[in-house]
């Protein structure tokens, strides 16, 4: 009991360090909480109401997304604006550290005092997002930050798994990527709040920023708002102004809605599956697996049922 008491303890201050101001003490929760350190649960459950608003930046890979977040930090910044930034990379497969790592194209806001930039891997999630990204953006909530952005890897369709996440969603685009934006049209119409065509300095860029204001005609009656397409070159921070403009427009006119309940309902089945898959061991399952090949004709659906 005293063992229990001393662990509550421990998390109370930790707690109570991250309401503070300390950023060590964030460092180090989400360090915890990544790692399922014992009694994680206890901080989890006194984090209070949180305050601050959490901005999605998805696409494709080479779209532009680490560009545009520096940009963004470069008006923030100078405004006395306390940012963080997840960056959620690709996995390696077999070791599920993270490819990219630190983003070279954000380094000038590594050491600043007002900033607060992670790299997390997918480590085999599907939906482009890390498996414990729910838990670590309410940690970065409890922290107070004045603004927060998580920049996901872009993995295709299944990358709507932000909208459950973000209160404004940016999709950004590239003008070559016309294929590429038919094929996620579903997904992609659900989930932005706002589009951003980058890299609009190359060609065909007005035709391509047409054509999808066309695709996109069908789903304004799913929207509060007509959906805001933006032409951005992040690297010259061109519209970037007017695209935080939009962002925080937006995140203004936010309101409860049941879209907000739906988003949160998925938010809690994603914890729940994840607390009941937690005793299943992937590295285990691949020894079983190479066992039970071993003594011929697997059958994949087979062994799964003698598992359930």
């Amino acid at each position: 009991m005293k063992t229990k008491e001393a662990n509550d303890t421990i998390w109370k201050d930790l707690l109570r360090q991250l309401q503070q101001g300390d950023i060590k003490a964030l460092a180090r929760s989400i360090s915890l909480v990544e790692n399922e350190q014992k009694g994680y649960q206890s901080l989890l459950e006194s984090l209070p109401l949180p305050a601050s608003k959490i901005i999605g930046i998805t696409g494709a890979p080479g779209a532009g997304k680490s560009t545009m977040v520096d940009s963004l930090l470069g008006l923030l910044v100078p405004q006395g604006k306390k940012v963080a930034v997840l960056c959620v990379d690709p996995s390696s497969p077999f070791n599920l550290g993270a490819v990219l790592g630190d983003r070279i194209r954000m380094s000038e806001w590594f050491t600043h005092p007002n900033v607060f930039i992670r790299s997390l891997a997918t480590k085999g999630s599907m939906g482009g997002l890390h498996p414990r990204i729910i838990e670590i953006s309410d940690l970065l909530k409890a922290f107070q930050f004045d603004h927060i952005f998580i920049e996901t890897v872009g993995v295709g369709q299944s990358e709507i798994e932000i909208a459950g996440l973000a209160d404004v969603t940016v999709v950004m685009v590239v003008p070559e990527g016309g294929d590429e934006v038919q094929t996620m049209k579903a997904g992609l119409m659900e989930i932005a709040d706002i589009f951003v065509v980058n890299k609009s300095d190359r060609p065909g860029a007005d035709i391509f920023e047409k054509n999808l204001r066309m695709m996109m005609a069908p789903a304004f009656g799913t929207h509060y708002h007509e959906v805001p397409v933006l032409k951005t070159v992040a690297s010259t921070k061109e519209g970037v102004k007017e695209l935080l403009d939009t962002i925080m427009h937006l995140l203004q006119k936010a309101h409860v809605s049941d879209k907000r309940f739906w988003l949160l309902a998925e938010r809690a089945f994603q914890l729940i599956a994840q607390r009941r898959m937690k005793n299943i061991d992937k590295a285990q399952l691949m020894k079983e697996i190479e066992g039970a090949w071993s003594k011929g004709n697997f059958n994949l659906y087979k062994f799964i049922s003698e598992k359930i």
